[in-house]
C-alpha cells in the first residue's frame, strides 16, 4: 500500500492511526502542501484525487479518496482490531463521534478554506480568529458527548475506534493553532492516553519523513 500523505494533515493524520493500528505496512509518499503553491495541485496528484487533496491511498489496483472512506476500507478487509464496535448502537456512536470532527469542524479550518480567506483580504490575525472559534465550538459539543458512559479510557471504551482516529489529529491541530484546552478533561485525558500507544506516536506529525 502507499499513503499519499503530509505530516501536518489531520486526514492523513487520521490514516496513519488506523493503518498502525492494524499493523498494515505502508509506503508513505509525501505530498507538500505549501512548496511551489502546493503539489497536491500538479497534473499526477490531480490524476490520482481529482479534489486535490490527501490523503490518497493505493492498495494495488485501487485508488481511494477521503479519510474516513479510507478507514472503513482498511476495516472491511483487516477487521482486526476492530475500529467500529460490533453493537448498532455503539457503532453509531462512534461514527458520530468521527464525523462531528470530519464533516463539522476539520472542513472550516482547512487549508482550502484558510487559503481563501486570506486571498480576499482576511488579515492573519483574523484568519486564526476563524478557526479558533470553529475548532473550539466543535471541541465543546465533542466533550459534552463525550461526557457519557460509554466512554473510557478512550473515546469508546478502552480500545482505539475510529473516533479515536478522528479526535487526536484535531487536537494536535487545536494545539498548534492555539486553542485553549483546559475547558475539555475528557479530550485532553483521552489525547494523553492515546499518545503513550504506538501506534499513535508512529503517526504523529513529527514522526513523519517529511516532518518540517
Amino acid at each position: 500500500m502507499r499513503l499519499y500523505t503530509y505530516f501536518r494533515s489531520s486526514t492523513s493524520y487520521r490514516v496513519r492511526i488506523a493503518l498502525n493500528l492494524k499493523g498494515l505496512a505502508y509506503e508513505a509518499i509525501p505530498v507538500h502542501l505549501l512548496r511551489d503553491g502546493g503539489e497536491q495541485h500538479n497534473a499526477a496528484h490531480a490524476a490520482r484525487n481529482p479534489a486535490q487533496l490527501v490523503p490518497v491511498l493505493e492498495d494495488g489496483p485501487i485508488t481511494l479518496v477521503q479519510s474516513l472512506a479510507i478507514i472503513e476500507y482498511l476495516e472491511q478487509l483487516h477487521p482486526t482490531p476492530a475500529l467500529l464496535p460490533a453493537p448498532p448502537a455503539a457503532r453509531a456512536r462512534v461514527r458520530a463521534l468521527a464525523l462531528g470532527i470530519a464533516c463539522d469542524i476539520h472542513p472550516l479550518g482547512n487549508l482550502r478554506v484558510l487559503q481563501y480567506l486570506k486571498g480576499i483580504g482576511v488579515p492573519p490575525a483574523q484568519r486564526q480568529q476563524w478557526s479558533q472559534h470553529w475548532v473550539t465550538l466543535g471541541l465543546q459539543i465533542m466533550e459534552h458527548m463525550l461526557a457519557d458512559a460509554a466512554t473510557g479510557t478512550c473515546c469508546h471504551g478502552d480500545t482505539p475506534t475510529l473516533a479515536d482516529c478522528c479526535l487526536i489529529p484535531q487536537v494536535f491541530n487545536a494545539e498548534r493553532i492555539g486553542c485553549a484546552l483546559e475547558p475539555f478533561p475528557i479530550i485532553r485525558r483521552i489525547y494523553q492516553h492515546c499518545m503513550q500507544l504506538a501506534a499513535f506516536q508512529r503517526a504523529a506529525p513529527a514522526a513523519q519523513g517529511d516532518a518540517e
